[in-house]
């Protein structure tokens, strides 16, 4: 039964409202079968959301899953793009009834609910972002965001997440978040969970960001210690 009830969760957190009343952070609660606290945060973007579930005390990387959304009426449809749970709903559909207020939100015929964390507030960089290149050696290399292998970064005002994945082979590589603050051209990374390597759960990195012709150039160091200068472009 436990286990039918995280599944109805995790299903549930995967799903956005309504586009001008979810847009920001929202997090809820649970207890795994082995008394784990468990912690989970869905980030909602205009037209693109995630949720993913980890350890609240440790960080332990657990699942994550998400895609695009739209809302007809009260009925909620979502495409999946990454699911770290069943890659086979990978490109699948599938709707639901919901209700939302301003600082709750949950599902129609179930008792689970989630605390907004932000509506999208302060967040200069509020929004689902692609790698679209990088700059090496002064010269810039441009990638293709249209192509099945995506790095997508979706920010809410306080909250980020940035997950690695293939819509074509279902693929999923990895995925890492947290809280994230713009102050002064820097921008501030503090993980809470990286599904690659819990060590790194707790670290703070710090880059400096810009905004050029819409694209947002991000440099400094990445958490191996590698210097990285990435270039993002808002996800149509």
């Amino acid at each position: 039964m436990k286990k039918i009830i995280v599944l109805l969760i995790c299903t549930f957190l995967s799903f956005g409202i309504k586009a001008q009343s979810c847009i920001g952070a929202w997090e809820g609660y649970h207890t795994s079968e082995n008394g784990e606290k468990l912690k989970s945060v869905v980030i909602f973007s205009d037209g693109y959301q995630v949720i993913t579930t980890y350890d609240s005390k440790t960080g332990k990387f657990i699942s994550t899953n998400g895609g695009t959304w739209k809302l007809i009426g009260d009925t909620m449809t979502e495409k999946v793009e990454f699911d770290t749970n069943n890659s086979e709903r990978v490109g699948t559909e599938v709707s639901f009834e919901v209700f939302i207020n301003d600082s709750i939100m949950g599902i129609v015929g179930s008792e689970m609910k989630l605390k907004r964390i932000d509506n999208g507030m302060p967040g200069k960089l509020q929004g689902a972002w692609l790698m679209s290149g990088r700059i090496r050696d002064g010269k810039t290399q441009l990638r293709d965001t249209s192509r099945p292998r995506k790095t997508m970064k979706i920010l809410s005002g306080t909250r980020f997440q940035w997950i690695a994945y293939n819509t074509e082979t279902k693929q999923f590589m990895g995925t890492g978040g947290g809280t994230y603050t713009t102050i002064n051209g820097e921008y501030t990374e503090n993980i809470e969970f990286f599904s690659r390597d819990d060590s790194k759960v707790g670290i703070s990195l710090k880059f400096n960001y810009s905004l050029v012709d819409g694209k947002w150039h991000h440099s400094g160091l990445s958490s191996k210690g590698d210097p990285i200068h990435e270039i993002w472009s808002v996800r149509e």
